[in-house]
Parts: C-alpha cells; sequence; structure tokens
C-alpha cells in the first residue's frame, strides 16, 4: 500500500466531486402551524453573594525610553 505524499490531492478532488453536483428544489415546504398558549416562569430562588467593589492603587515601575530621530544624509 502506498503512502500519499499530497494529502491535499485527494482534498482537492473531493471538492471537486462536490463542486460537481446541483440539487434542484422541487416542493418549497412550510413551516409548521405552532400555537402557544399561557405559561408560568420558574420560581427561583437566589441568594446573591456579597461583593466589594473597590479601588486601589499601586505603583507600576515603567522602562524609560530615550527616541532620537534619524537624520537625513
Amino acid at each position: 500500500m502506498r503512502a500519499i505524499r499530497f494529502p491535499g490531492i485527494p482534498a482537492l478532488a473531493l471538492c471537486f466531486a462536490i463542486g460537481a453536483c446541483t440539487a434542484e428544489v422541487e416542493d418549497e415546504g412550510k413551516a409548521p402551524d405552532v400555537e402557544v398558549k399561557g405559561g408560568e416562569m420558574p420560581q427561583v430562588d437566589v441568594d446573591p453573594a456579597d461583593v466589594n467593589v473597590g479601588t486601589d492603587t499601586s505603583t507600576v515601575v515603567t522602562p524609560e525610553v530615550n527616541v532620537e530621530p534619524q537624520k537625513n544624509p
């Protein structure tokens, strides 16, 4: 059994085979009639968690960058 050296070739052949197919719709069909009556929302008991929101100050050390314009010759 030979190993396939170029796996893209079978994939390309498959794409051409799929692209050669055509389909014609004979009957467009119709969505079913649906009737919805009443209903209830589920009862949900929610205990929210304690969340503390605040701010904090911190110092971030950043490197110093010196940029000099390039001189034109």
